[in-house]
């Protein structure tokens, strides 16, 4: 296959949501059986071809998330029977739910600039991305590259499950201005195992239309959660169906990118890092979390919000009848797309006070599995997506964020104003660090989801949702 077409295993959908925010949202039995299985499976892996016991995620999720996507696939098809190093053509493993059109156009780019060198691309389940991958590495025939949704690179690295690629392009100068979440994650013991693939942010949109109909100015945005609450109110009080805010009920990932910053930006912090750190550690979080209960109780939230997996999370702002929402960067193409009279600002996720904001820095990084035998050409790959002419040309000019700092101001970067609003999200990110994400985060049945459906649906006394969210977290960052 030639030009610029990708080579993929994979059906198209119309839309799906952003890979951070999708990932490990669901909670149907399915998922929670393949994610038991994947945990066993990839301690044997690790086992098998390192002698390290560490286990690498549980999950192949998001995001965090990680998280987003500006449009998106829907993977059926898997790569079973796919390994590296065959031929001419390189393997690359990408999980689905993520930013799909930007891998396409990646590696479409890099098909017709290297037509001796072609990527054959496969779109995991992300369910499956961790059982498939370490059935890969036991056996040896492993893609040469993955995309991995980067709030996992801690686990797989440490797990001697990547290549380590430090001296191969540690030192080149367009890794000096990438993300700083990207680095911190593709880095292990001062060792660097993966280079941004594409870059996510969280921050607060609002429907300029539905604040003029409730008497708000539709230019100013909240700066608090104080006016954040008051704004919402007055939008629900137009009733038809208009609610002011909204929180994903069943979403893990949903949360952790967009009301987790409140809790930051509020001066609290959640996860542990490592065994013996102390979870949930602030004086604010049992107002941050008072604040959120009393949006549930007043009826500022769709109640179907309470069943929100993540399937359709991307959707919602873009239906018109929703106020105010923290989502992230990509969904106003998707917004736009969606309701192309929608009028929408972009501004920051808000904390108790004004000035405190804070954002959730997603996304993936592209590895290479332990074992590739292709792992300088993996490099070119990677060095081609940190090229000058494809951070503007593709990332950019697909109204993507640049995973490079110095080329975020470039002839397309301002083409949309809400779009370039996005960027000032960039300097407030961060990237939870931790060993244990999956279980003590992104997990359908792990603390910080269940801490908040007690919040939101519950009356349970915020004090004891705490101590007990705290001990739980504990436990797992000590297993």
């Amino acid at each position: 296959m030639g030009g610029n077409q990708v080579k993929t295993h994979r059906k198209l959908s119309a839309l799906v949501v952003a890979g951070l925010i999708l990932a490990a949202c669901g909670d149907d039995d399915a998922e929670t059986s393949s994610t038991d299985e994947a945990a066993s499976t990839v301690d044997t892996a690790a086992d098998a071809t390192t002698g390290d016991t560490d286990a690498a995620p549980s999950d192949d999720t998001t995001s965090d998330s990680g998280a987003g996507t500006t449009g998106g696939s829907e993977t059926t098809a898997a790569a079973e029977d796919e390994g590296g190093g065959g031929g001419g053509d390189l393997e690359m493993w990408e999980r689905s739910g993520g930013n799909a059109p930007m891998v396409d156009a990646l590696v479409a780019a890099w098909n017709e600039a290297n037509p001796d060198r072609q990527i054959n691309l496969t779109y995991i389940p992300h369910a499956e991305m961790v059982p498939k991958l370490a059935q890969a590495i036991a056996s040896g025939e492993v893609p040469d590259l993955m995309g991995l949704d980067l709030i996992y690179g801690p686990q797989f690295a440490s797990a001697g499950q990547l290549e380590d690629i430090t001296d191969l392009i540690g030192s080149d100068p367009t890794l000096e201005t990438i993300s700083e979440g990207h680095r911190a994650v593709a880095t292990w013991d001062d060792r660097l195992y993966g280079v941004p693939l594409y870059q996510d942010v969280s921050v607060l949109f609002w429907n300029k239309g539905l604040f003029e109909q409730a008497g708000l100015d539709p230019e100013t945005p909240p700066t608090n959660l104080t006016e954040l609450h008051d704004m919402a109110a007055a939008i629900t009080a137009l009733g038809d169906g208009n609610y002011g805010y909204y929180l994903a009920g069943n979403c893990a990932g949903c949360n952790i990118f967009t009301f987790a910053p409140m809790i930051w930006a509020s001066g609290g912090t959640i996860e542990p890092a490592e065994c013996g750190d102390e979870a949930l550690v602030g004086d604010t979080i049992p107002d941050v979390l008072e604040w959120a209960r009393m949006m549930h109780q007043e009826g500022h939230i769709d109640p179907a919000a309470q069943a929100e997996n993540g399937e359709t999370f991307a959707e919602v702002f873009g239906s018109g009848k929703v106020g105010i929402m923290g989502t992230g960067n990509f969904n106003v193409v998707l917004a736009k797309e969606q309701n192309p009279d929608i009028d929408l600002g972009v501004t920051l996720l808000p904390g108790l006070e004004t000035g405190q904001t804070a954002s959730f820095a997603g996304g993936d990084i592209v590895t290479i599995p332990k074992g590739s035998d292709r792992i300088d050409d993996a490099v070119d790959f990677m060095k081609f997506i940190l090229s000058d002419e494809i951070q503007v040309d593709q990332y950019a000019q697909l109204g993507n964020m640049t995973t490079r700092a110095d080329m975020a101001d470039n002839e397309f970067s301002n083409q949309d104003e809400d779009v370039a609003d996005t960027a000032q999200a960039i300097p407030v990110a961060q990237t939870p660090y931790t060993l244990k994400f999956f279980e003590l985060i992104n997990s359908p049945q792990g603390p910080w989801l269940q801490m908040l459906q007690r919040v939101y649906y519950t009356d349970d006394p915020i004090d004891q949702i705490i101590t007990d969210t705290k001990a739980e977290m504990d436990r797992i960052a000590c297993e």
